[in-house]
């Protein structure tokens, strides 16, 4: 493991606690990473934490509940990482949510104030928290997860589609900065984009065996693509939204 393609890297993992964020700290020890996951639930993030851990012993994997709506406790979060471990290499923003609705017509604004937070402040916070220890790092990568509704809203998914487009905005924003400081020379640091159409995982096919869902990401297969931005150069994957799924 000390050998992975991340052997050494420092990586924080936003949203850790779910299906999602559990895949990632398992991919991401695996490949060697010092992992520190947040998530606003002590308890699943525990769990998230230990199975992480189990799965590959002598990784480090350690969990920090923050509230990632409070900019100074991110960025508290953010100094204490490079504080402890002296570089931070990598934040993946794994935070989601949804909420919509049967028509257009119908769309609540209330989703929406629900999604700013949710998909759009954390992002923001994590971003202005991380930015500058990230662009310190030799191989520093900001990962968000985005959804190919942003690029293709329907009507029922005004709301959701609005705070992932702005949130993947944000994000290549944060590409632009890496992109100005390497210069000449290119990016060292890179903000990328994932775009998936949805995720799955174990629980939700034992749920619904019967379910074919069509165009998914395996929240596993997620986490081995969010590895995969480490393995190519901050030139190639700055800016860049990785697709996952068919783009619509």
């Amino acid at each position: 493991m000390q050998n992975g393609a991340l052997s050494g890297a420092v990586i924080a993992v936003a949203g850790a606690g779910g299906p999602a964020g559990r895949a990632a700290l398992i991919s991401l020890a695996e490949a060697g990473a010092t992992v520190v996951g947040s998530d606003n639930d002590p308890e699943r993030l525990s769990e998230a934490v230990d199975a992480a851990s189990y799965a590959h012993g002598g990784a480090t994997v350690t969990g920090d509940t923050v509230d990632l709506l409070d900019l100074q406790a991110t960025r508290d979060w953010a100094a204490r990482i490079e504080k402890d471990y002296g570089h931070v290499d990598g934040l993946v923003h794994l935070v989601g949510g949804w909420r919509g609705s049967e028509t257009f017509t119908r769309t609540s604004l209330d989703d929406w104030d629900f999604l700013e937070m949710l998909l759009v402040r954390t992002v923001q916070h994590t971003s202005l928290a991380f930015h500058e220890a990230l662009q310190r790092s030799d191989r520093g990568r900001y990962v968000l997860i985005s959804a190919a509704g942003a690029s293709k809203p329907t009507a029922g998914n005004a709301a959701y589609a609005a705070a992932k487009a702005a949130a993947e905005a944000w994000t290549l924003a944060m590409a632009d900065f890496f992109r100005k400081a390497g210069g000449a020379e290119g990016p060292t640091s890179a903000a990328a984009i994932l775009v998936v159409k949805a995720l799955v995982h174990d629980a939700m096919r034992a749920e619904r065996p019967n379910a074919k869902f069509a165009g998914f990401t395996d929240v596993k297969d997620l986490a081995e693509a969010v590895v995969g931005v480490w393995e190519k150069s901050a030139a190639e994957v700055n800016g860049h939204r990785l697709w996952l799924t068919e783009k619509p």
